[in-house]
């Protein structure tokens, strides 16, 4: 059976990188698998009702794509898929009438306050009830550490991060 390399034998950037890559995907797999189980609702769908549900007015489409994990044509696919379930209404912009803005309907409120109760649920044992405060706290300051700087190269003008 191949050994596996021990934290002390890998430089502690890679290390750190491989945790969260790790710790990203295990955790998507599971709440993956709690939503389309108990709401037929892919994760892709739940993180394009949460941005919903988070905003107190219609989204704009173009900034649906810029906030979630997604590319502009899976934002599509899904508000389609969302808007055909009655979950989801796109209607014209009132400040681009070029874009669309798209809201959680109703129903899409109700099936998102369940969903998300599926989500804390399947996160609880692996997640909220394993880490304290301070390490909820300080994953949310790598966040936003993270994000602000891929926010940031992508304001530089020439080629653009992924």
């Amino acid at each position: 059976m191949p050994k596996k390399l021990p934290q002390a034998e890998m430089p502690a950037a890679d290390y750190a990188f491989y945790g969260l890559v790790w710790a990203g995907t295990v955790m998507t797999e599971r709440v993956d698998r709690a939503l389309v189980k108990a709401h037929d609702l892919p994760v892709s769908w739940f993180e394009v009702m949460l941005w919903l549900a988070s905003s107190p007015e219609p989204v704009p489409a173009s900034v649906l794509g810029h906030s979630t994990m997604l590319s502009r044509s899976q934002v599509s696919r899904v508000v389609d898929a969302l808007q055909a379930r009655g979950l989801v209404t796109r209607t014209p912009s009132v400040r681009d009438a070029r874009s669309v803005e798209v809201s959680l309907t109703a129903e899409g409120r109700r099936v998102f306050a369940e969903a998300d109760a599926t989500r804390r649920e399947a996160l609880a044992p692996v997640f909220t009830e394993l880490l304290d405060e301070q390490d909820l706290e300080a994953l949310g300051r790598v966040w936003r550490k993270l994000k602000a700087e891929k926010e940031r190269l992508a304001e530089e003008p020439g080629p653009r991060p992924s």
